[in-house]
């Protein structure tokens, strides 16, 4: 076993907590437990994906305990307390509609299906898989096209990414008025068509869409691409970049989602080139711990993991999970040297550094929490024949 292996195990297994919750029992990976000890939606899908190279009924465990928290109607929320309700000053951030509710009322990209692919089997075939992906298409698919719309920038997962301070300004996550932006949507529990219909901000956002579409296609239903060219991609520069409603009259910085798309399959071969050209510019994203998380040219780069006390991450680090939606589109393409080299620069750091949240995109040093799961997705990068992990026969 490599040092990475070893390291990426060690960090799993160490992090697994199982328990039970009102009769209903929950196994899943914290994603940091020094700092991150609840189950989050997207952490487990990717935590799942690395958990089928060590042991596939860890990762149908962690998918089921997420299924396990499903309402009814299959909605499963971005946080999940298994263990204790949220409490004191988090009560403030945390999305819930009241203080015992057992998990948060709004979304994270939609990776279930994508990682049960990955991971387990056809997604199809469950019926809560399937029920869950449709309540999210029935509460956020605005325009009827297939693509969803989230309501605050955590949502996508990017948290305090810069591309949302156009969109949010003082309400953007990180920033002091990110607490009235969740009163103000907890007042209207979280619905998306109140807060469109009181004229706050909505967002088709880049990222969340690109997840979307391979969840859609791991469950065999039709492919979103078009949309999402439609709507998101900028043909003037080549690259995707969110939508608002209202529509955002300023520049919107230019970050790794932009590059997203590249995981698609199906995405036409001259965007993705385009995208891969973007890609490799080292005055933008070309690092050697690569994707930085925003363009080395913008202003809004910066490494500080703190903006006068504040945390303001997805501001320029390199995170493990953008390093490997690129480097599948690369491997699909035939980049077969950039993807290596890619690869490479993100495996060597993780081995050195450990499994941190995120890395300096120029040396690789370590950032953020330690024992982060999901950067055992450096793992997927091992193979190229991982690259078309969690797509159904004949879509790699």
């Amino acid at each position: 076993m490599t040092v990475l292996e070893r390291r990426c195990r060690h960090t799993l297994e160490g992090s697994w907590t199982v328990g039970e919750r009102d009769g209903v029992p929950f196994a899943y990976t914290r994603p940091s437990p020094g700092r991150y000890r609840w189950q989050w939606y997207w952490d487990s899908c990717f935590a799942a994906i690395a958990w089928r190279h060590f042991d596939p009924a860890q990762s149908r465990a962690e998918l089921e305990t997420l299924l396990a928290a499903a309402r009814p109607d299959g909605f499963i929320g971005h946080t999940i307390f298994w263990e204790h309700p949220v409490s004191g000053p988090r009560e403030l951030f945390y999305n819930v509609i009241h203080t015992d509710d057992p998990m948060t009322a709004t979304i994270e990209p939609p990776a279930l299906a994508f990682a049960w692919r990955a991971a387990v089997g056809d997604p199809a075939l469950e019926p809560r898989i399937v029920a869950h992906h449709a309540t999210v298409s029935a509460e956020r698919d605005l325009e009827g096209d297939g693509l969803l719309w989230i309501l605050q920038p955590d949502e996508s997962g990017l948290d305090a990414s810069p591309q949302f301070d156009p969109i949010w300004h003082h309400r953007a996550q990180g920033l002091p008025g990110f607490l009235e932006l969740v009163r103000r949507n907890r007042e209207r529990e979280f619905r998306i068509d109140a807060v469109r219909a009181d004229g706050d901000p909505v967002v088709c956002e880049v990222l969340t869409n690109v997840i979307n579409g391979l969840s859609r296609l791991a469950l065999g239903l039709p492919s979103i691409t078009p949309a999402l060219i439609a709507r998101l991609y900028d043909e003037p520069s080549g690259i995707f970049l969110p939508v608002a409603i209202p529509p955002v009259t300023e520049r919107i910085p230019l970050t790794w989602t932009a590059l997203a798309p590249l995981a698609l399959p199906d995405l036409p071969e001259q965007i993705a080139h385009r995208l891969v050209e973007c890609l490799l510019d080292d005055r933008r994203f070309w690092t050697a711990a690569a994707p930085p998380s925003v363009s080395l040219d913008e202003p809004s780069f910066s490494l500080r993991e703190h903006f006068d006390g504040l945390r303001r991450y997805w501001r320029g680090p390199t995170w493990v999970n953008s390093a490997w939606l690129v480097w599948r589109g690369m491997v699909r393409l035939g980049y077969e040297q950039q993807a290596a080299t890619l690869a490479r620069g993100i495996t060597e750091t993780v081995a050195r550094e450990g499994l941190r949240e995120f890395y300096d995109p120029h040396d690789g040093r370590g950032m953020g929490a330690e024992d982060f799961a999901w950067s055992a997705l450096a793992l997927e990068l091992l193979d190229t024949s991982n690259a078309s992990a969690g797509l159904p026969p004949g879509e790699g």
